[in-house]
C-alpha cells in the first residue's frame, strides 16, 4: 500500500461532545482538519478471490519467503523504498513549543501530505510518547525496518543533534532533521542567488545568524561548507565565541568553526557592517542595528509569524529581503527542499544524506530561478513544478558521486 492524499471526512460529523457548536462551523482551519488530512489507500485491487489470494494468503507467502532468503528484495516487493517516517516527540512544534505528541499530529500530517504533494514520497506521521533521547532512538531503530528513510521533525535542541547523529550511526537509511538541514538548504539557495544578483559570491559575504538552535547551527555549518567569507552566530546572551564560559558542547563546536573575526558582545554589535542577517530565533532586531549593516545588505528574517525585522523596515536598508511567510516575496520554505531530497535519496537507495547531497540540493534549487533573478525573486515558489525534479536529480547524482547510493 502507499499513502495517498485523500479526504476521509464525513458530512455527518457533528463536532464536540456535549452538543456544543462544532469548532469547524466558524473556523475553516478546523473544517479542513476534521477527520485528519490523510489516509492510506491500496495500490492494487482486491475484487475477487483471485485478487485476494495474490494480495494476501497464499500468494503473499512466496514474497515473504523470498525476502527472508534475500533481504534486499524488501525494497522491490514492499513499500519500504518509497516511504518515510515523520518522527516527532512534540517538544518544538512550529512556533508553539512543547505541546506534546497528540497536539503535534496536525503538523506531522501536514508534513506527510507535503512529502506526497511536492515529492511523490509517501510518509507516515509517528508522534512518540517519550522525550528521553535513548528511548526515542531505540523506538525509531525498532520501527526502521518498515521505512526507507526517517524525517525527524520538531524535536527540541540540543537533543535533536544527538538523536540524529546516533540514529544515522545505527541505521543504513537516510535520517534527516528537517528543522536543521531543510532550513539550511533553502537559506543557502536564496543567499547564492542574492549574492549573484549583487555581483558577489558567497565568499565575499559576512553573515550574522540570530539563533543558535537547530536551524541556526545547521545554517552556519552549511554556509561554512559553501565557503562563506565569515559567519557569526548569536544566542540570547550574545555572539557565540570561544571566550565564553557558558557554552554547551554544541555551541563550543560552533564557536570553533565560526566567527573568524573574533566578534563578541550583542547581536546588534555584530550586525555593524555585516552583509547578511539571518533570523531563526524570534524576537525583534532594532532598526538602528539593521541600518548599521553594509550597503546592499541582505535581510533574511525568517521567524514566524513575526519576522525579527519587518519587511517594511528591512526594505529601507537591504537590497534583498526574505522571510518565512507566504504573504511576502522570497519565502524561505522547507518544502522547497525536503521532498526532493528524500525523493532523490530513495531513488538511489542512499544509505545516508551527506553534506554533498545537501549542497547539491541548494545549488539545484538556486538554479531554478535562472535568468528571472530579481530582488523579489531569489528563491522559487513551492508551487513551481520544476523544483522537486531538479532537487531530486541533483541529490541522486550527488549520492552516486559520494558512494552512498546502492542502485
Amino acid at each position: 500500500m502507499a499513502a495517498e492524499i485523500v479526504n476521509p471526512r464525513s458530512d455527518s460529523d457533528t463536532g464536540q461532545d456535549g452538543g456544543a457548536e462544532p469548532l469547524d462551523s466558524f473556523d475553516p482551519a478546523f473544517a479542513l482538519h476534521r477527520g485528519g488530512k490523510m489516509a492510506v489507500q491500496a495500490t492494487v485491487p482486491v475484487r475477487d478471490k483471485d485478487d485476494l489470494s495474490l494480495a494476501y494468503t497464499p500468494g503473499v507467502a512466496k514474497v515473504c519467503s523470498a525476502i527472508a532468503e534475500q533481504p534486499d528484495l524488501v525494497h522491490d516487493y514492499t513499500w519500504k523504498s518509497s516511504v518515510v517516517a515523520v518522527v516527532t516527540d512534540g517538544t518544538a512544534v512550529l512556533g508553539l513549543g512543547d505541546i506534546g505528541p497528540e497536539a503535534s499530529l496536525p503538523v506531522m500530517e501536514g508534513k506527510a501530505i507535503l512529502f506526497k504533494q511536492f515529492g511523490g514520497v509517501d510518509a507516515v506521521p509517528l508522534a512518540l510518547a517519550c522525550t528521553d533521547v535513548d528511548e526515542i532512538i531505540e523506538t525509531v531503530v525498532r520501527l526502521a525496518p518498515s521505512f526507507g528513510g526517517v524525517n525527524l521533525e520538531d524535536i527540541s535542541a540540543p537533543r535533536c543533534f544527538e538523536i540524529e547523529r546516533r540514529l544515522q550511526e545505527r541505521l543504513d537509511i537516510p535520517v534527516f532533521h528537517d528543522d536543521q538541514h531543510g532550513t539550511a538548504v533553502v537559506t543557502l539557495a536564496a543567499l547564492r542567488n542574492a549574492a549573484r544578483l549583487s555581483g558577489r559570491s558567497i565568499g565575499d559575504l559576512r553573515a550574522v545568524i540570530s539563533g543558535a538552535g537547530a536551524a541556526g547551527v545547521a545554517i552556519a555549518k552549511m554556509l561554512v561548507e559553501a565557503g562563506i567569507g565569515d559567519v557569526a552566530v548569536a544566542d540570547r546572551k550574545g555572539v557565540v565565541s570561544a571566550d565564553r564560559d557558558d557554552l554547551t558542547s554544541v555551541k563550543r563546536e560552533l564557536a570553533g568553526f565560526t566567527n573568524k573575526a573574533g566578534l563578541s558582545g550583542a547581536l546588534e554589535d555584530a550586525l555593524a557592517g555585516a552583509d547578511v542577517f539571518i533570523g531563526v530565533s524570534g524576537g525583534t532586531v532594532a532598526e538602528s542595528a539593521v541600518a548599521s549593516m553594509a550597503k546592499g545588505a541582505f535581510v533574511f528574517a525568517m521567524a514566524n509569524p513575526d519576522p525579527e525585522v519587518h519587511p517594511d523596515v528591512a526594505h529601507k536598508y537591504a537590497a534583498v529581503v526574505a522571510t518565512g511567510r507566504s504573504d511576502f516575496p522570497n519565502q524561505i520554505n522547507n518544502v522547497l527542499a525536503f521532498p526532493g531530497i528524500f525523493a532523490g535519496a530513495l531513488q538511489v537507495r542512499a544509505s545516508r544524506i551527506t553534506e554533498g547531497m545537501k549542497l547539491a540540493a541548494a545549488e539545484a534549487l538556486a538554479a531554478v530561478v535562472g535568468d528571472d533573478l530579481a530582488a523579489d525573486y531569489v528563491i522559487p515558489s513551492p508551487f513551481d513544478e520544476r523544483v522537486a525534479p531538479a532537487v531530486t536529480a541533483a541529490v541522486a547524482a550527488a549520492a552516486r558521486a559520494e558512494g552512498v547510493a546502492r542502485r
